[in-house]
């Protein structure tokens, strides 16, 4: 599929939301999918301006100063984990609560102000311009062979060691890095998106905002290493929990695309669970046969080698084309997902 074809398919969506206003009785969910509409339009042509604070950065900022003052007062193990608790629930539920109340004070003044605020913050959900710029931008200097420039600015986005890496592991973990983060980062915040557009009195960014939350809280302190250990270990359960299923949903939707729905499901059944993560190796397992290539093996961290279970069978070796259509196959799913609950909401099914 061509980028001119996914803008063919955006345009078509769009039409869809628009018979949704003229025959769908129910308003408030149509507004809430027009919202992810333009969401998903204003990600996929331009993402997140680098000049705009990004709600990310804020949330981040408010569990770095309670994980630091949760590791000054809390030091045993249980009350460590009774703060880990405590947090992942305020700042979860303070993510979504808070950009609601905000929009809802803004419709009050003006609605479409309301609504154009709205999509403004849960385009910045929405990782699929960012990734792919993210994976472009350490490819560009890599086809020029270039691998110094490729190694610095793959440091920015993984968290192993880059400075010895071979082109051939540089290519390794930019795919690992965009088929891992492919679901927390595009699919699972659009499908808690739509979720709560069908939701009554909830709207789509209230979810995709809570989810976004525990992603980032799972980033941050989800480890099992010191000082998160015990701190951290609610926050990474729950991230885990959330996203379990759209995880499991993507893989499926990108096995029916690619024809080989039994095929992949049978190599994730087979590699998926040898990685310690529920999720991450799903979705780089799922990734990895469909495109005929393997990823995993020895990466080094802070000077100390660790290995990642083998993924998928190595019919083909990584090239750059294999990130390319790793990204193109994210695009692919995100825009069915949007098709679906598009058809679903004009025929009256949600």
């Amino acid at each position: 599929m061509s980028v001119k074809r996914g803008k063919e398919i955006i345009i078509f969506i769009s039409l869809f939301t628009t018979l949704a206003f003229k025959f769908y009785p129910y308003k408030i969910q149509v507004i809430g999918y027009t919202v992810i509409i333009f969401a998903a339009i204003l990600d996929y042509f331009i993402g997140d301006p680098i000049y705009l604070l990004h709600p990310v950065q804020v949330i981040g900022w408010v569990i770095s100063y309670f994980a630091k003052l949760a590791n000054t007062f809390y030091h045993d193990p249980i009350s460590q984990r009774l703060a880990g608790v405590v947090l992942s629930i305020i700042v979860v539920i303070g993510s979504g609560i808070v950009p609601q109340v905000i929009i809802h004070t803004t419709e009050s003044v003006n609605l479409f102000l309301g609504i154009g605020l709205q999509v403004v913050i849960l385009s910045s959900c929405f990782a699929g311009r960012s990734l792919r710029n993210a994976a472009i931008e350490v490819l560009k200097p890599l086809e020029k062979g270039d691998l110094s420039t490729a190694r610095y600015i793959l440091r920015n986005y993984v968290g192993r060691d880059t400075e010895n890496l071979t082109k051939t592991g540089i290519l390794r973990a930019t795919l690992e890095t965009v088929t891992e983060n492919a679901t927390d980062g595009v699919i699972a915040p659009l499908l808690y998106a739509i979720l709560g557009a069908i939701i009554p009195g909830v709207e789509p960014v209230t979810l995709a905002m809570a989810y976004k939350a525990s992603s980032t809280l799972d980033s941050m302190i989800g480890y099992l290493h010191e000082p998160y250990t015990h701190l951290g270990w609610f926050s990474a359960n729950l991230e885990d929990r959330l996203t379990w299923l759209p995880c499991r949903l993507n893989i499926l939707t990108l096995s029916i695309i690619a024809r080989k729905p039994m095929a992949v499901w049978q190599i994730c059944c087979r590699d998926a669970k040898k990685d310690p993560s529920p999720n991450s190796g799903w979705s780089e397992c799922g990734y990895a046969s469909i495109l005929g290539v393997q990823v995993g093996g020895i990466n080094w961290y802070n000077g100390t080698a660790k290995y990642k279970p083998l993924l998928g069978d190595p019919t083909h070796p990584i090239t750059t084309k294999s990130i390319y259509q790793a990204l193109d196959l994210t695009r692919y799913s995100f825009f069915v997902w949007l098709g679906i609950s598009s058809l679903l909401l004009v025929f009256g099914k949600i």
